[in-house]
């Protein structure tokens, strides 16, 4: 009965306009009232949801995406993928999507990736001889791949709930979102043939190695964060910290377009875009603390106990989450959902670190679904387009998303193959 509760009061605050964080944090203290249990709880539970180190490096990710898109890495990245792919039938959809899966290797955010990159990859498609609906569904479609393709704030947030490798699962991350942008291109020259767009002239070796020469330094970032991480020389935090400054020495002394007063509105944004992320992480602590000692895991364990068919499970939980990603913002459903599926995943003897991937994959294609789709209400406001347009726009890209969600659901290898590898079984 209390778990009815908790969702009705929960669904009904989000849907009368209170902010999730507060949403959320009302929710617990409903819960606590009814159940009896003094209310000095709530604060210890939300500090302890924050009193983790691992949680340091989910600022640290918000300032590097931040500092790309001042100092100049931005820019320099999406010229390079021009050179690369821009002559290829459907042009500066290609660049779009490659650039994504670049700058995913230094934001770990959906929506540094849709502010970032959005802004100038809409512009110049537009300019183009781009629809500007297409435009910003690819540029929608393609921010998804920022929190697969390491580093991923979402996986760290996964990784300190479920007491999961960080390391692993970033390594996981790399072959979905490869595939995910590999099958974003087919689509993109599909629709491209039928539609006439422009493609832009292949350029020479020379142009070509110019644009790799500008980029290189920013090629970089992820190298430095990911085998820090990898090698065991650095833990996740310390590896953002040491990006952050990489970063901030690139943009005033290589690049020289981020100036120290730059900085300040820099910080600023951060610890806005920040506050935001930690506040739900907080406020959601109270209710995972219930969830988790409630009956509701093993009730649902059971439900899903009923079959011993673990598709099927899989298959009934990728729904469950699908549907859950249309009403709740991505970080709010992986502390929700993490400690309710937990038993469930280790019962069926389900990899932890290939369902966490599973897991991210769905809350990003969550983000492009209305009516809460933060990436759509990001892209319909870089693009100044209705979001009823620009959800109508980006609903085809969804298939291929789709088909690499089921792909990485029922062949774990995938996701696997990597940390595997690198890490050892």
């Amino acid at each position: 009965m209390e778990v009815i509760i908790l969702f009705g009061v929960l669904i009904l605050l989000i849907f009368i306009g209170v902010p999730i964080a507060f949403s959320m944090g009302i929710t617990g203290v409903v819960v606590l009232l009814i159940e009896g249990v003094p209310l000095d709880l709530v604060p210890q539970r939300m500090f302890s949801g924050l009193s983790s180190f691992t949680l340091v490096a989910v600022p640290l990710f918000i300032f590097v995406g931040e500092l790309m898109n001042t100092g100049g890495i931005t820019t320099r990245i999406f010229n390079f993928c021009r050179v690369l792919v821009g002559h290829i039938k459907g042009g500066l959809a290609h660049v779009n999507v490659l650039a994504s899966i670049i700058f995913a290797g230094m934001s770990g955010s959906a929506l540094s990736d849709a502010y970032g990159l959005g802004i100038t990859e809409i512009k110049i498609m537009k300019e183009a001889g781009f629809d500007i609906e297409f435009s910003a569904a690819v540029t929608g479609a393609s921010s998804v791949i920022g929190p697969i393709i390491p580093p991923s704030i979402p996986m760290v947030i996964y990784a300190v709930i479920s007491e999961q490798s960080v390391g692993r699962l970033f390594l996981g991350g790399i072959v979905p979102g490869l595939l995910m942008g590999l099958s974003l291109m087919v689509l993109i020259y599909i629709i491209s043939s039928k539609r006439k767009y422009p493609i832009e002239k292949k350029r020479s070796f020379k142009e070509a190695l110019y644009a790799a020469k500008n980029a290189f330094p920013s090629l970089m970032t992820p190298v430095i964060l990911l085998g820090g991480i990898v090698l065991g020389i650095v833990t996740p935090t310390e590896g953002a910290a040491i990006t952050v400054l990489y970063a901030i020495l690139l943009g005033i002394f290589i690049h020289r377009e981020l100036k120290l007063r730059n900085l300040y509105e820099i910080m600023l944004r951060t610890v806005k875009n920040s506050a935001s992320v930690l506040i739900i992480i907080s406020s959601a602590s109270v209710i995972t603390w219930f969830v988790t000692i409630s009956s509701l895991p093993n009730y649902l364990s059971n439900i899903l106990l009923l079959t011993n068919n673990k598709f099927v499970v899989l298959l009934l939980i990728n729904i469950f989450l699908l549907v859950l990603g249309c009403f709740l913002e991505g970080v709010s459903i992986i502390l929700i959902v993490v400690p309710l599926l937990l038993p469930t995943i280790m019962a069926f003897n389900i990899n932890p670190i290939h369902f966490g991937v599973v897991l991210v994959l769905n809350v990003m294609l969550g983000a492009l679904t209305p009516p809460f789709g933060l990436c759509l209400f990001a892209i319909a406001k870089v693009s100044e387009l209705p979001i009823i347009r620009v959800a109508k726009a980006i609903s085809i890209f969804l298939i291929p998303l789709l088909f690499v969600l089921l792909l990485i659901t029922y062949f774990p290898d995938v996701v696997l193959f990597f940390p595997n590898i690198i890490m050892g079984k």
